[in-house]
């Protein structure tokens, strides 16, 4: 949840062209040696580009040497093959003329709670992820989509969140939707439900054992007037630290029962812990908005993300000085691109989005984008999943992204952080965290001008089992 393209150039001429081309007088060259001639001038010309981005140096290449060393381990993913198994007992002979026309998909086997698959997708509290008890092979890694406790052993509570690392206390905070509570759906047509609870908070020092700090903004039992009535919605809370206000602030999605009041919401704390204190509601530059974030850039300076138009497009516009609100810039971009649940990062002062499509709870395929201005134009990269297998790819792994986390001190290293959503039961919803990194060249070239991009391919690898590289000790 990209400005228009330019138009592809595509070379007409009303004349034929001689199948020979004279290169000098007496003399004939093949058309073929013209075009690989030419094809060596664009890889120069694209080489020197890449030096002159990075200001000539070579530590670029130094790095990405040593940086592939370092990770070789996560960049060999691992693959699945998973037979979708067969309807349980005979089918009559109506049930198979009744039968769909297609057949079976993995997506259905996820979205169907009586599959007989559904601990492939959610596995049972056998094999949950318990920091207080795992000492052995165990320690310290992650299991995408796996139950996950928190330092206490309840399942962790924060969907569609993100992490901010607090300078102060040397500690990260995890925020995001406590969603602990019944799934239902409003009316027949509704999409499911659980009633606003508020937004949880987990504090860790290495990532993995998470300290439940309880709810920092809850939601309002009795004024139905509020925003944050537990009948209302409020999705994908992102925190962020202002050092000129010395505050930390809150924003998120903020809507009705029927997603028709399309805001942000706003709060604001003087500690990371909470509590926050909830400001108001708005429709940032007067435009619906549903799934967003905010992205805070080296400077200094805040931007908000979100889906408008009814989804059909991203705004993306700096936030004011203090965090409080939006300016009056404001840029469309991925124009009819059908895109949500925006994560933005940075690497090498180039941007980077992932971000998926638009198809309710049910899982589908992440695009990576990238640009040079954080306002535009934004290029879309393709699909960053790696791994899997096909359908894992196309779904995301069976997920949606939320957020992406630098890792300090290695180079275009990140955590890719996605929901695996559970209709059926929301809270049981799981997290998928994989390794994402920025580096080699990109593979896909740029429709306009025929040449490749001068920023980095960006992969997501998928792993049943990971551990952070031992060479990274966290921020100190």
């Amino acid at each position: 949840m990209e400005l228009k393209r330019g138009e592809k150039m595509t070379m007409r001429n009303k004349y034929r062209k001689p199948t020979t081309f004279h290169c000098n007088a007496g003399s004939r060259c093949s058309p073929s040696a013209v075009v690989w001639s030419l094809v060596g001038f664009l890889l120069f010309l694209h080489l020197y580009s890449l030096v002159s981005h990075n200001g000539g140096k070579g530590g670029d290449v130094q790095l990405h040497t040593s940086h592939h060393t370092l990770f070789r381990e996560l960049e060999e993913v691992e693959e699945e093959t998973i037979q979708i198994p067969p309807p349980k007992g005979k089918r009559s002979p109506r049930a198979a003329k009744r039968r769909p026309k297609r057949s079976t998909t993995l997506i259905d086997e996820f979205l169907d709670e009586n599959s007989q698959l559904r601990h492939v997708f959610f596995p049972d509290m056998k094999t949950a992820i318990d920091p207080m008890n795992d000492s052995g092979n165990d320690s310290l890694n992650y299991f995408p989509g796996r139950i996950w406790f928190d330092t206490e052993g309840n399942p962790i509570q924060a969907h569609g969140g993100g992490i901010l690392y607090d300078e102060s206390s040397r500690t990260y905070y995890w925020y995001g939707e406590y969603k602990d509570g019944p799934t239902y759906h409003a009316h027949k047509k509704g999409a499911a439900r659980v009633d606003i609870i508020g937004v949880g908070c987990y504090s860790s020092k290495d990532l993995w054992a998470w300290k439940n700090e309880g709810i920092v903004l809850e939601a309002e039992e009795a004024n139905e007037t509020c925003d944050l009535h537990k009948s209302n919605v409020l999705e994908r809370p992102k925190v962020i630290y202002n050092e000129k206000t010395g505050k930390y602030v809150m924003w998120m999605h903020i809507d009705d029962g029927n997603y028709t009041k399309a805001a942000v919401g706003i709060a604001i704390s003087d500690y990371p812990t909470g509590p926050f204190s909830y400001l108001h509601s708005k429709r940032p530059h007067g435009f619906d908005s549903r799934d967003m974030t905010i992205f805070k850039d080296d400077d200094g300076v805040a931007y908000i993300i979100y889906s408008s138009e009814d989804n059909s497009e991203l705004h993306i516009g700096p936030l004011t000085e203090d965090y409080l609100d939006v300016t009056h810039v404001v840029r469309r971009i991925l124009i009819g691109q059908h895109r949500e649940a925006p994560a933005l990062f940075k690497y090498q002062g180039t941007y980077y989005m992932i971000t998926s499509g638009c198809t309710g709870w049910a899982p589908n395929e992440a695009l990576a984008h990238a640009a040079e201005s954080i306002m535009g134009p934004w290029e879309t990269m393709g699909n960053p999943c790696i791994g899997g297998n096909k359908m894992f790819r196309q779904t995301t792994f069976f997920a949606q992204g939320t957020y992406v986390f630098p890792l300090s001190g290695l180079p275009g290293s990140f955590i890719f952080i996605a929901d695996r959503w559970n209709p059926a039961d929301l809270r049981d919803s799981r997290y998928v965290w994989l390794p994402l990194i920025v580096g080699g060249p990109a593979d896909r070239p740029l429709d306009y001008d025929f040449g490749f991009p001068v920023w980095s391919r960006v992969s997501i690898y998928w792993h049943r089992k990971w551990r952070l590289p031992s060479g990274w000790r966290g921020l100190k």
